[in-house]
């Protein structure tokens, strides 16, 4: 596994060692001890999957104090922007944005520690989107801030005006206005 970057402390933008041949492919999607000598010390308790048609947009969510969450994201069926959005006050990154491009060619993956809202939306035709998480969801910490925030610029891939998104998410607070991450 190699360390591609690291935009904003904390995110790392992991690319693994794929093994192709004529039969298809191999890699270590996961492998702990790899990822502890890159500096990720989470320990995943859950995995989580999603199926999202063209343009659906997810996000952007995060967990709050002590239901705080850590995550790994890829995807291992289409293409999406993935972004994360530094919601720890103090940080001296705070409300910054970081986008990656993550697909089953790319096979990249995103660590996202705690203290960042998180949303994706899908590029291809249809995306099955995977992710571990370090700490169970509970709803009653859950958050959201608006894809569409004017104050974060996100530049997303397409016009937010044509995104698919839930009702859950066209109704989130903007960034501000959240409740904090704590």
């Amino acid at each position: 596994m190699e360390l591609i970057e690291e935009p904003i402390e904390g995110l790392k933008l992991l690319k693994p060692r794929v093994f192709n041949d004529e039969r298809g492919y191999f890699y270590e999607s996961y492998q702990r001890k790899k990822l502890e000598e890159l500096g990720i010390m989470a320990a995943f308790v859950q995995d989580n999957e999603s199926y999202s048609l063209k343009n659906t947009l997810r996000g952007l969510h995060y967990q709050m104090g002590d239901y705080a969450q850590a995550k790994l994201v890829r995807v291992v069926k289409g293409e999406v922007q993935d972004i994360a959005v530094d919601i720890r006050e103090g940080s001296k990154t705070y409300g910054q944005v970081y986008s990656a491009i993550l697909s089953e060619e790319n096979k990249h993956q995103l660590f996202i520690p705690r203290g960042f809202a998180h949303g994706y939306l899908v590029l291809s035709d249809e995306a099955i989107f995977c992710y571990k998480t370090d700490n169970y969801y509970n709803k009653s910490a859950e958050g959201g801030i608006h894809c569409n925030d004017s104050k974060l610029k996100i530049e997303w891939n397409i016009n937010p005006s044509i995104a698919i998104l839930s009702e859950k998410d066209s109704i989130l607070p903007s960034f501000g206005n959240h409740r904090k991450q704590i």
